[in-house]
């Protein structure tokens, strides 16, 4: 069987395409994964992402078929739910590139889809094709190749193939390695001295994109305006968002993410939909094109808990929890990269694992809204990664003393046991993938149970699922150690130990120094929150008092949480159509944010000490 790196170099030869240019687009492409023969969200396979059309299906209903209300809001009743439905996805014919490919190449469509040699060739043979049909020279040259690299984007629009290129030619400027899917190492070495030539743009005789002027992005990446409906709907019911002047009437904190588990069309089509839910801005799988929905002044409807909605940007990833780390591509992230580091610098969002969350990290805003809590991104977004592409990576800032660690495997080599990836087969093994995320036992050793979360398992035990984050820390949260025996640490996780397995060979967890919180002495245990509201006495008279329920879990004396941001107590009542009867309500009431469990939640700062740990 011909290796990888041995394919790519056999391919670029064959086909006159520069190595690193192939190289280059194959990891914008499919991060260099071959993913099982297995098709991605725009019918694409293997290394090269060579698509066929075919039509896609999905029966799972991300956003609202779970029972977890769009708005997060129990001071009125949620909109009506819709039912999952079956749809194709149909792409155009300048997507279909898998039979361009068998035509050029003479192989055959099932190889071109599951051999990862054959689809390598096949995507250099596709390379050299579109350099010949621009009349562009057959050079050695990468930088002559920008307008074949901009064409096998597959885009529609001349700045959204800009776009794809100018990544492509990044990553041959920086360079790259990575162990891929199948467990075998590829290297991009760095070359900056290229400079693309991008006139050759221009022949791709692209129309320009439409509805680009309201966006809020980065001059660096290409973004498009598609806006959520604003409506009234029947029974005194409106949607899909509430207007807002943030951050004049209150502070952005969060920046969430999300994938969709949905494909990207009928993403939009939601979105568009005012009975439906609402999010910021949409990512595509494929090239990372980024579309804008709401307006960062105003409040979407994302996150299942108003609390953090009023306080959040929600970005939306076209991909799928269970198959995620098979088509969460370079581009997608490279884009959502700069798009959250844009968001994150125009607001003063602090870049770590306390502010950008995943939707898996939002907590239940009250006890009976915890157990259907959505899990996206999960397990196979590659946290590190991310935070390295925004220039704040995750890194140890303590010694082997410290009294808190950060979770940072390494993503490509841990590849833990998890099921539940094949709809059809629920207890089968899911293929082996690099991961963000550690299994928390109640003992230090393999066999022992997991850790039990009461609040997503009333009754019942955790599971191996790959949608069951009950007993997973990932990648940049940070827990206060509770103990350590040989190559295992216990950590504080949701009122009990929770036990890792962290080899000083090959550690899954780095010390981080941060502020811990402890029950203040004399308190047996502290309440925690799934919000910070205000004070009862803060509320207006036109207001109606927002109860503090406290969630399920118990927060005892002798454990420590870290603490990610404290604030002070708020409200935004935002129920009618007519903006004029929000209103804002603040009180003195300060919290902290904690690191409970895999979701973050709050304490009032009076029940608790913080230090340094």
């Amino acid at each position: 069987m011909t290796t990888m790196p041995k394919a790519f170099a056999q391919a670029a030869k064959r086909h006159g395409v520069p190595e690193s240019i192939l190289l280059a687009v194959s990891y914008m492409e499919s991060r260099w994964d071959c993913n099982g023969g297995r098709p991605s969200t725009a019918a694409g396979f293997g290394p090269m992402h060579l698509t066929d059309g075919v039509a896609l299906s999905k029966s799972r209903h991300h956003h609202i078929d779970e029972g977890e209300d769009p708005r997060g809001d129990d001071s009125r009743p949620p909109l009506h739910p819709t039912e999952p439905t079956e749809w194709q996805n149909r792409f155009p014919a300048s997507l279909h590139t898998l039979e361009r490919a068998a035509e050029l190449t003479g192989e055959s469509l099932e190889r071109l889809r599951k051999d990862p040699a054959a689809n390598i060739d096949g995507g250099a043979a596709l390379l050299a094709d579109y350099q010949q049909a621009l009349g562009a020279p057959p050079s050695a040259d990468p930088a002559d190749w920008y307008g074949a690299v901009a064409r096998y984007s597959g885009a529609s629009a001349e700045e959204i193939a800009a776009d794809f290129a100018d990544m492509v030619y990044d990553v041959i400027h920086e360079g790259a390695t990575r162990m891929t899917d199948t467990g075998v190492e590829v290297t991009l070495s760095p070359s900056p001295e290229v400079h693309p030539s991008r006139s050759w743009l221009t022949r791709l005789d692209l129309p320009h994109l439409a509805g680009a002027d309201a966006v809020e992005c980065p001059d660096s990446i290409c973004c498009e305006w598609i806006p959520a409906l604003y409506r009234r709907l029947p029974e005194g019911k409106y949607g899909n968002h509430d207007v807002a002047d943030r951050p004049t009437t209150q502070t952005i904190q969060y920046i969430v993410i999300h994938d969709t588990e949905e494909l990207y069309d009928k993403t939009l089509d939601l979105v568009q939909d005012p009975s439906e839910m609402s999010w910021h801005y949409t990512l595509r799988s494929r090239d990372g094109h980024l579309a804008q929905h709401v307006l960062t002044k105003d409040v979407a409807w994302h996150a299942g808990n108003w609390y953090v909605n009023t306080k959040a940007i929600g970005l939306e990833h076209e991909g799928f929890l269970a198959a995620g780390g098979t088509w969460y591509t370079e581009a997608m992230y490279r884009t959502s990269a700069k798009l959250v580091r844009y968001l994150a610098d125009r607001f003063g969002v602090p870049l770590d694992r306390a502010h950008v969350i995943g939707h898996d990290n939002v907590p239940g805003l009250v006890p009976a809204k915890v157990e259907k809590m959505h899990e996206d991104p999960g397990p196979y977004w590659d946290w590190a990664h991310f935070f390295d592409l925004m220039g704040a990576p995750l890194r140890p800032d303590g010694d082997s003393g410290t009294a808190t660690v950060m979770i940072l495997p390494d993503y490509d080599r841990n590849r833990p046991h998890y099921i539940g990836c094949d709809e059809d087969h629920p207890d089968a093994t899911c293929p082996p993938h690099g991961s963000a995320s550690v299994w928390l036992h109640t003992e230090p050793r393999e066999e022992s149970p997991l850790v039990k979360d009461i609040g997503k398992h009333p009754t019942g035990e955790s599971t191996f699922s790959v949608y069951d984050h009950s007993a997973r820390a990932v990648t940049g949260q940070r827990y206060v150690v509770a103990e350590r025996r040989g190559d295992w640490t216990a950590i504080w996780y949701l009122g009990q130990k929770a036990w890792f397995h962290n080899p000083g060979s090959d550690p899954v967890a780095v010390p981080s120094r941060t502020l811990i919180a402890t029950p203040r002495p004399g308190l047996t245990s502290v309440p925690v929150y799934g919000r910070a509201y205000p004070e009862p006495a803060a509320y207006p008279a036109d207001v109606e008092v927002q109860p503090l329920i406290p969630l399920q879990y118990t927060f005892p004396a002798g454990q420590s949480y870290t603490v990610g941001l404290t604030t002070t107590g708020e409200f935004y009542k935002a129920t009618t159509f007519d903006t004029t009867l929000h209103r804002v309500v603040r009180g003195t009431q300060k919290y902290h944010q904690i690191q409970f469990g895999h979701r973050v939640m709050f304490v009032k700062s009076e029940d608790v000490v913080v230090t340094e740990a």
